[in-house]
């Protein structure tokens, strides 16, 4: 497993959006082979305007004589990517609740861990045979809270993967399912969505089956956000990152294209706490954006894209890999020939792609 020198990481995505899915058809990248104001529990991000005071057990500043946080980008806000990279997310370990059937090649349950003392539920996959086996955590993408349902919108992924030998854990982040809830503002922010998802990691690093030399996150739409995010937050994290028709790595872009239209309370509750809209004051903006600190990114990155998506343009890949390139990144982008978001007619194709990227990355896997 290659490990970053560089203590902790920040990330964070904002805006929602449902299901994908993906196929690779041509290649896009230098690489030579593919490769609310109240705080709910575990939800710091809590309220004020501006550069408010940080919540409970954040920090804004840092003693010079702190060498690890030496390299990181100044904290401004509590609520920002560089709070969350001085963050140490504390994981429980996983507690099954209830068997989800299986296959002759892996088995399931519902399943719940803890992230800062907060309940976060999940579906975990767990392959037959004898382990340690590699692990993927999976990032959702967005779906309404209010009819979104245990380890909903990425149960394609999860069977295949959990059949060519990966352990899989569906996280459900808070305020989905079984999990705790979140705040308007932890839920716009993205950034108790990374927590979890960072959490996802270190719960299955307890676990005897898991390998945690062989570790990798998967986000599709809104979750490749909490991936980017989880990345520059963490960059010892994972081994190796996958998205599926992400969002946008700026943060804006998301703001725009869905939580002024959809839910323009809670954008509101963002603009007090952030002291205004983007264009009025784009630093705070600017730290929730994951391609702000790209450049801390140290695992291979795979995405995937299909040009006729009509929720999250490819031009937004485009960007964020010509960015991830230019920081150094090691990433590749996949573009299939009329897919949609969801990814239909090539989703065997984008699979076969992810499992070949992540033997080849991690190793082992049958």
């Amino acid at each position: 497993m290659r490990r970053a020198a560089i203590a902790a990481a920040a990330l964070l995505l904002v805006v929602p959006l449902a299901a994908c899915s993906d196929q690779p058809l041509s290649d896009t990248g230098a690489r030579p082979t593919p490769s609310g104001t109240s705080a709910a529990p575990g939800d710091r991000e809590g309220a004020g305007s501006g550069s408010a005071s940080p919540a409970p057990g954040e920090s804004t500043t840092e003693s010079p004589t702190e060498s690890p946080t030496a390299d990181l980008p100044p904290v401004r806000d509590a609520m920002s990517l560089p709070a969350l990279m001085r963050e140490d997310v504390e994981a429980g370990r996983i507690r099954r609740t209830e068997p989800l059937g299986g296959t002759e090649a892996w088995n399931g349950w519902a399943v719940t861990y803890t992230v800062d003392g907060a309940t976060v539920s999940g579906e975990l996959l767990v392959p037959t045979g004898p382990g340690p086996f590699p692990a993927v955590v999976l990032n959702h993408g967005y779906i309404d809270p209010s009819y979104y349902t245990l380890g909903r919108g990425m149960s394609r992924e999860q069977e295949w993967l959990a059949a060519n030998g990966f352990v899989v854990l569906h996280t459900d982040y808070r305020g989905h399912a079984d999990s705790d809830p979140v705040s308007d503002l932890g839920r716009e922010s993205r950034l108790v969505y990374t927590r979890d998802a960072i959490g996802a990691v270190g719960a299955l690093r307890r676990e005897a089956y898991v390998d945690d030399d062989r570790l990798a996150m998967i986000g599709r739409s809104m979750g490749g956000a909490v991936t980017y995010n989880a990345l520059v937050a963490d960059p010892d994290l994972v081994d190796a990152a996958v998205v599926f028709a992400p969002v946008s790595s700026d943060f804006t872009d998301n703001l725009r294209r869905w939580t002024i239209p959809e839910r323009p309370d809670n954008a509101q509750v963002l603009f007090e706490r952030l002291g205004g809209p983007p264009d009025r004051n784009p630093r705070p903006y600017r730290e929730l954006s994951a391609r702000t600190y790209f450049d801390r990114i140290e695992v291979p990155v795979l995405i995937h894209h299909g040009t006729l998506d009509d929720s999250c343009p490819i031009a937004w890949s485009r960007e964020t890999q010509r960015l991830l390139r230019e920081a150094g990144v090691d990433s590749r982008l996949l573009v299939y020939e009329g897919e949609g978001h969801a990814f239909g007619p090539r989703f065997e194709d984008s699979m076969r792609a992810t499992v070949d990227f992540l033997r080849r990355e991690l190793g082992g896997a049958r």
